[in-house]
């Protein structure tokens, strides 16, 4: 029995949501390392799988530890159902590759990720899908792109790196008339501080390598919405592709639910000092985070988000030397490319998460060679400001 029940505010359902004991009555969740699952008649079987009983029938389709991982993120979400994935990515690609055929078109923001950019740009075409690029800020982009019919729109908001915001509410509308499937990468807005269900979109996507895991361990993703999307599209690519998240990775994530807003609320407490601190220095060309009055959308992400988020992008003076003398003193911040992490983490993504895009699609995103992506994780926000001077001063 789901120890949760309806109406729990988000703060425990982070904690009780999907909660299954098994009758040894354990209080943490249990962790079913197991592939198979045995029936009690050739029957039984028979009847899972036609479809008429609901039991566990082999790893690949279901677990009961990934259940509850799933059930509690959908908890969080708002979701009617969610299903977890072996990676982000393979959140992304299963979310758009389980509706679409030859002759479909999608229309999707330019600020994505690289490896989603590559899905869109390279792999999507191979199948006879049509894709198009607008600039994720500009609504009348967006209008012109989904003035004809289209089967999916893919956004990130904010986006990956510079921190751009998409208006979701007014795109989906546009997406929804088009006949399209609004799937939102939330991953930087996390949960806690984004609900795109709720401003019109159809599918969100998570990779929760990031802050849901939150301590560098494990990879994930997740792909939620509604139970009929679910079932007519995504479970069937699912259940035949095999791109499920194992048990082990899934007990992590939803012990790591547990303390999600813990964390999120305190590495976004700093992250803002951190921006703050890096408005005022000499050796920054700009800043950019959703929470400051200065980033361009500042109105938009104080109507569509709640918080706003760990992740600071910067752009120093001097471009890539600076950039790389800056990255190569840091003391306490590691140099990675990863994010959502306990711990501080900067990368150059002109030379590392978005080194495949065109250079000049990079420029026109606003990545430079001189823009730093900072995740900022756990430490004292002093010690932070701190290496961060240190560090630019060493640049400069």
């Amino acid at each position: 029995m789901t120890s949760a029940k309806t109406g729990l505010r988000r703060a425990t359902r982070m904690v009780r949501a999907g909660l299954h004991r098994s009758p040894n009555n354990e209080t943490a969740e249990a962790l079913y390392l197991n592939s198979g699952f045995v029936f009690n008649s050739a029957a039984e079987a028979e009847a899972a799988f036609k479809g008429e009983n609901d039991v566990y029938m082999y790893a690949r389709y279901g677990n009961p530890t990934v259940t509850t991982f799933e059930e509690r993120l959908a908890a969080l979400e708002g979701a009617q159902m969610c299903r977890a994935t072996a990676t982000g990515m393979a959140a992304i690609f299963a979310s758009l590759a389980c509706q679409l055929k030859s002759g479909d078109r999608v229309v999707a923001a330019r600020e994505l990720f690289g490896s989603c950019h590559h899905i869109v740009s390279k792999i999507l075409p191979k199948w006879g899908v049509e894709t198009v690029f607008v600039k994720g800020t500009d609504l009348a982009a967006w209008e012109a792109a989904l003035s004809k019919p289209a089967k999916a729109v893919l956004l990130e908001s904010p986006s990956n790196p510079m921190l751009d915001l998409v208006d979701v509410a007014a795109v989906a509308e546009m997406a929804h008339a088009a006949g399209a499937t609004v799937i939102v990468d939330n991953v930087f807005a996390t949960p806690l501080y984004q609900s795109p269900l709720a401003l019109g979109a159809d599918v969100v996507v998570y990779s929760a390598t990031k802050h849901i895991d939150g301590h560098g361990r494990c990879l994930g993703g997740a792909v939620l919405g509604s139970t009929d999307w679910m079932n007519e599209h995504f479970i069937p690519f699912y259940r035949n592709t095999g791109p499920s998240m194992s048990p082990f990775n899934a007990w992590v994530m939803a012990k790591s639910l547990e303390t999600l807003e813990l964390r999120v609320d305190r590495m976004s407490a700093t992250a803002a000092t951190v921006a703050d601190w890096l408005a005022e220095h000499d050796g920054i060309a700009q800043v950019r985070y959703p929470g400051r009055a200065d980033h361009p959308q500042h109105a938009l992400a104080k109507r569509q988000m709640t918080g706003f988020g760990s992740l600071v992008t910067l752009e120093v003076k001097g471009g890539k030397e600076s950039a790389f003398k800056v990255l190569d003193s840091f003391g306490v911040i590691d140099l990675s490319n990863n994010l959502g992490d306990a711990k501080s983490l900067a990368c150059h993504p002109a030379t590392t998460t978005h080194s495949k895009l065109p250079v000049e699609e990079r420029l026109d995103c606003g990545i430079t060679d001189g823009v730093i992506r900072i995740s900022v994780g756990l430490e004292h926000p002093d010690d932070l400001t701190e290496d961060l001077a240190q560090a630019l001063a060493a640049a400069s």
